[in-house]
């Protein structure tokens, strides 16, 4: 590994899984199995630049997702555009309870962990919904600092169900917190550009360079019948976690995500040559990202007594 990844030592017990070698200039990424507050405990303090979380939503629901696979098939069982027919495989099933008598009670220690683990110029994004974004919010100002408090993102997307009771909620809720409110990585430059709603308002000029964003950031979700989708729950966007890489960090610095699911912020950083630490302990997240990180100099790392 490189030299800015300084790895947590194996502990007696932990079994290793390595992974072939990855495109040139890629990341390192380093994944542990294991309950995430025991195993990110283990770390030293101070060694994150950016940490990204995506806890479970509260949503009282078990969330679910099916993988699946659509091939031409002239004896398929669906009928598809210009009258073609497809087939669909079931690849597999993946599930988990979201749901928590005390959410704040299960997340503070997590979020207080963060902070511990932040350089003094980090930040942390922390990706939530509607639920619970406000009184995390409340916490986050207790652990950081209301001065910590640099945005809301909200990530707006046009998928899905329409309600007929009320307005359908099609965004997702970014805090972005840095640990010092004077002194934090925020690369201008490498914001990608968008069109202007209103090119002809602009300029020719203006119209072909596009605009930054703004604090709304629109961006679909992962199709369904994507390549990207790997079938597990609550699966994100690369590009949107890209993004935040990008701008939040710089190559060859050192990344956390300790609710890693199905590994997308670790794509996104490995991709733009950061070295990201992942921690989960579902097994069918691990077994996502064996699959997903076949490219990339990965070590697996798993805590058999935990």
């Amino acid at each position: 590994m490189s030299a800015t990844h300084r790895s947590r030592p194996a502990s007696p017990g932990v079994r290793e899984f390595p992974i072939p070698d990855a495109p040139a200039g890629a990341g390192t990424l380093e994944i542990h199995q294991g309950d995430n507050l025991q195993v990110v405990a283990g770390f030293p303090d101070a060694g994150f630049d950016l940490v990204y979380l995506d806890p479970p939503f509260n949503t009282g629901r078990t969330q679910e997702r099916t993988s699946l696979r659509t091939e031409r098939d002239p004896a398929g069982d669906r009928v598809g555009f210009q009258g073609r027919r497809y087939r669909t495989t079931v690849l597999g099933r993946s599930a988990y309870e979201d749901r928590f008598e005390d959410y704040l009670g299960f997340l503070v220690p997590r979020l207080e962990e963060a902070w511990r683990l932040l350089k003094p110029t980090g930040s942390l994004f922390v990706h939530l919904d509607y639920r619970e974004v406000h009184y995390v919010k409340v916490a986050l100002d207790e652990i950081f600092g209301r001065d910590g408090f640099q945005n809301e993102i909200i990530w707006a997307y046009d998928y899905g169900a329409r309600s007929k009771r009320r307005w359908p909620a099609k965004h997702d809720n970014l805090l972005w917190y840095a640990k010092n409110p004077r002194d934090y990585c925020f690369n201008y430059e490498e914001i990608d550009r968008i069109p202007y709603l209103a090119p002809s308002l602009v300029g020719a000029e203006k119209a072909a360079r596009g605009k930054t964003p703004t604090d709304t950031w629109w961006h679909t979700i992962v199709s369904p019948n994507g390549r990207e989708k790997t079938g597990y729950p609550t699966q994100k966007p690369l590009g949107l976690l890209s993004r935040i890489v990008r701008v939040h960090s710089n190559p060859g610095d050192r990344l956390l995500d300790f609710f890693a699911g199905s590994g997308t912020f670790g794509e996104a950083g490995a991709r733009l040559g950061r070295h990201v630490t992942l921690v989960d302990h579902n097994p069918e997240a691990l077994a996502v990202m064996r699959r997903r990180f076949t490219e990339f100099p990965a070590r697996f790392v798993e805590y058999p007594d935990r």
